[in-house]
């Protein structure tokens, strides 16, 4: 069994040590668990700032941010997926998602290629999108990744499935309008079920890893990060606290039903 610990935070905006400081807490909280992967959500050091995304990128290695996740990945023999950090790259930024093995080696990284530009939503006019699907190789098997708004586009997730992918990680900051904060039932069951179709149609798990909170009179947070198996069992689920949500996976369950129906095949 694989042991999954999925943070769900509101990160404080331009406040990096404050947010790396409760990545170190949460994962400390937990270290009597189980854990083979850790996934944090996006934005997790920089908070949800355009400001802040332009005043402290980290380099094309992660810069001092994921330094610091290196060093929790060793001290805890755990596998993380360090949420997504602002990485400048050639004068341009990326919303980039590092992978992290238990030696504290980078193993991947997927600069996020569906930004939200849409509803309100402006990521694009400061951040550059990538181009390139991925699929890492990681001790406990095939992991995908995804970043927020990517969960809109049902072939971008087909692709990586395509690539292999057992389990998929989506670190998230899902926006909502406050109103909806205050009665989000409908907000939740739409993400909820749009989670779990991806999981469903694809065959794979697939960690969800959400912000939380309120930001400002305007935006919220959705919380309700997830872990769903491959036939669409939620196996955990937060609401709005800062809290981790953990489980335990088997991941012949994917292969078995990968070799029963090729997913992959089928287009």
């Amino acid at each position: 069994m694989v042991g999954i610990l999925s943070i769900q935070m509101k990160s404080v905006i331009n406040n990096k040590n404050t947010n790396l400081e409760k990545v170190k807490n949460i994962i400390e909280q937990n270290a009597d668990k189980k854990t083979d992967l850790v996934v944090l959500p996006e934005f997790f050091s920089s908070g949800i700032s355009h400001i802040s995304f332009k005043n402290y990128p980290e380099d094309e290695n992660g810069g001092e941010t994921v330094n610091f996740i290196k060093e929790l990945a060793k001290k805890y023999n755990t596998n993380i997926v360090a949420g997504t950090v602002i990485e400048k790259s050639n004068d341009k930024l990326y919303n980039t998602t590092f992978v992290i093995d238990r030696n504290g080696n980078t193993v991947g990284k997927y600069r996020k290629i569906h930004l939200y530009n849409y509803m309100g939503g402006n990521e694009g006019e400061l951040i550059t999108a990538g181009n390139e699907e991925v699929v890492v190789d990681l001790d406990i098997g095939k992991v995908g990744l995804a970043i927020c708004f990517d969960i809109r586009y049902p072939m971008h997730f087909k692709k990586l499935a395509k690539m292999g992918a057992e389990i998929v990680v989506l670190p998230t900051a899902w926006l909502i309008p406050t109103e909806v904060y205050e009665a989000p039932e409908t907000a939740q069951e739409m993400w909820i079920s749009m989670n779990r179709t991806r999981a469903y149609d694809n065959m794979f798990y697939l960690v969800i890893c959400n912000q939380t909170g309120k930001l400002n009179s305007q935006r919220a947070t959705l919380g309700t990060s997830l872990i769903i198996s491959p036939t669409a069992e939620i196996l955990a689920r937060a609401d709005f606290e800062q809290n981790a949500i953990y489980a335990q996976i088997d991941m012949t369950i994917p292969r078995l039903l990968k070799s029963c129906y090729p997913i992959a095949d089928i287009d």
